[in-house]
């Protein structure tokens, strides 16, 4: 029986040490980690990359703790160090560790980012980089207001798509236009073009404020959430005088603030709950001189407010004045 059971366990032993040996030319860890090797190739979440040893060990990380054995290190079947993340900024981490210091991204997103996988690599001279870089932008934004301007249709349905803030965008192009303006337009065009600076400022950091200057309209308000279209308020109107049409330009001052203030309910997602639906496509008070007009079947409205559209009328005195409805 003894010889049975010491050939018994000779057997298993061998079957295991087949599996292991088996299992080992796919994926190994190494107790001793890279440290016999001069080059590494690196498999970041499929972004390739070759390096060498005396790179990933020049600080204290990750990185080094699996050259030194520290850390378990993954090897494909054709040599490749495996690290199950997103490659996406290794290949910065990795300037970072051969030159000490690397350019970062502007964008604030991407930075956070690039903190995360410093962060995950525990490159600590990264992390403080990026600790660096991003309480410089927050003492550069802060208190600054900044107000794009844009420049062609497809930018502004990429800026208006991807903003996580509610959007107001003022349109305002005074050249456009092949009728006279009447006495008091230039001066409402301005007050516009003033409440528009205003609000920008009360609402920096919580509504994107956009200029268009390119567009079709004199003097129009377009407020978003959301990615989509809420209200619109257009300020202009024609007027039928006696002796000509001419060009009017209104200043629907509360309409325009009220408007501002509905499109705060989108902030941070806040719009997507029925509450929020139910708010913006209730009529407000007050709107005796606008229009409503649905949108196609299926589509949330979008209130289309033309200020004094349906009653028309020149600015002589009174006495002197033709009013025409159409």
């Amino acid at each position: 029986m003894s010889a049975e059971a010491s050939a018994g366990s000779v057997a298993a032993a061998s079957i295991l040490a087949t599996q292991a040996s088996g299992h080992c030319s796919e994926e190994k860890g190494f107790g001793s980690g890279l440290a016999g090797s001069k080059y590494v190739k690196l498999n970041v979440g499929g972004s390739l990359h070759y390096t060498t040893v005396q790179t990933l060990s020049k600080e204290d990380s990750l990185l080094r703790s699996m050259c030194n054995g520290g850390a378990e290190v993954t090897i494909d079947s054709e040599g490749w160090v495996v690290l199950d993340r997103c490659g996406r900024h290794f290949g910065l981490v990795l300037n970072f560790m051969r030159d000490g210091s690397v350019p970062l991204p502007e964008s604030h997103r991407e930075l956070e980012e690039v903190l995360k996988e410093a962060q995950y690599y525990r490159v600590q001279g990264l992390v403080q980089h990026c600790t660096s870089a991003m309480q410089k932008q927050r003492d550069i934004y802060e208190g600054v207001c900044r107000i794009p301007m844009i420049t062609s249709t497809k930018e502004e349905q990429r800026m208006i798509n991807t903003c996580r803030k509610p959007v107001v965008k003022l349109q305002n192009n005074r050249g456009n236009n092949k009728y006279s303006y009447t006495s008091n337009s230039d001066d409402n065009l301005l007050k516009n073009i003033e409440l528009f600076d205003k609000l920008g400022l009360r609402f920096n950091g919580r509504v994107l404020f956009v200029k268009d200057v390119l567009g079709d309209e004199i003097c129009c308000w377009s407020f978003y959430g959301e990615g989509r279209k809420i209200a619109e308020v257009c300020c202009t109107s024609i007027v039928y005088a006696t002796e000509k049409k001419q060009t009017k330009v209104e200043f629907p001052e509360a309409r325009i603030f009220e408007e501002t203030l509905n499109i705060l309910i989108y902030e941070n997602g806040r719009g997507s709950g029925p509450g929020g639906v139910a708010l913006l496509e209730s009529s407000s008070p007050g709107a005796s001189q606008s229009e409503e007009e649905g949108a196609s079947a299926g589509d949330r409205r979008v209130r289309r407010i033309h200020v004094r559209r349906h009653i028309m009328h020149d600015e002589r005195g009174h006495g002197q004045q033709t009013v025409y409805k159409d």
